[in-house]
């Protein structure tokens, strides 16, 4: 089973019983948890979602100026892609959050599940001139010829025209460098977009300490990198196994994260 697969059989526009809500609020919770653990997190300033409906109209959102780390499963807000007074309501998400992560899941039906960071190495690889992941170890080749890249910065996230943008490029992509930036994640399920967060982050890393030391890049043949990147595709467990286990961690250290 691809990674990315979604195994959804819902009608679009139809909410999931409560139940499936509260795994979506407290897989999407832990997701949170995790990547404040790892400090892949920038202040309070960045944003989770997850569309609980096929068609992506409603969706759940971290609160503005909630830091991760503290994130519960009934923190969550859910939001209406249509409704355009949300940015007016008591408990409006951050509006940057709502630009980008709205759009995306009004025109991005895949895109069940976005993430987007800043973290320490995906940044600076989003800083350099040219920004493409040469395929230099097997992290690096899970990305090959499946990254999307902005080089349209033009401030803060903060109208619909740029969400818009945004999801124009991301297309059917699952992972956006966004540069002078950060990174943006889209996945079908919180598994596999926390999964594909975690290894750009580290195949980022990877790739910025080889530039640190000056010397030729082992780069891969293209042929090399597609087979590889096929095998990530087909490695189909590593994703569920990874939240089951990052659920397992905070369950016996922070197990409020549930509540």
């Amino acid at each position: 089973m691809n990674i990315l697969q979604s195994s959804s059989t819902a009608a679009p526009n139809t909410l999931p019983d409560k139940a499936t809500l509260d795994t979506m609020r407290q897989d999407l919770a832990a997701s949170f948890r995790w990547f404040a653990r790892l400090g892949m997190h920038e202040s309070v300033a960045n944003h989770f979602s997850l569309a609980v409906e096929p068609s992506g109209r409603y969706f759940l959102m971290n609160p503005r100026g909630r830091h991760f780390s503290r994130i519960r499963a009934s923190d969550l807000i859910l939001l209406d892609t249509q409704d355009a007074a949300t940015l007016d309501r008591p408990d409006a998400p951050d509006p940057t959050a709502w630009h980008i992560h709205g759009r995306i899941h009004a025109r991005c039906p895949h895109a069940r599940c976005v993430m987007h960071l800043h973290p320490r190495y995906a940044t600076a690889l989003a800083s350099l001139e040219d920004s493409r992941m040469p395929p230099i170890d097997q992290n690096t080749m899970r990305f090959f010829g499946r990254l999307a890249i902005d080089d349209g910065f033009g401030g803060m996230g903060l109208s619909d025209d740029e969400g818009d943008r945004l999801a124009r490029l991301l297309g059917n992509n699952n992972v956006m460098l966004m540069g002078n930036h950060g990174v943006l994640v889209a996945a079908d399920t919180v598994a596999a977009a926390l999964d594909e967060m975690y290894y750009f982050e580290r195949a980022c890393e990877t790739l910025m300490i080889a530039y640190a030391s000056g010397r030729p890049l082992r780069i891969v043949s293209d042929d090399v990198a597609s087979v590889t990147q096929q095998q990530w595709a087909e490695y189909g467990q590593l994703a569920i196994d990874h939240l089951s286990e990052v659920r397992a961690i905070l369950d016996a250290e922070e197990p409020e994260y549930r509540t």
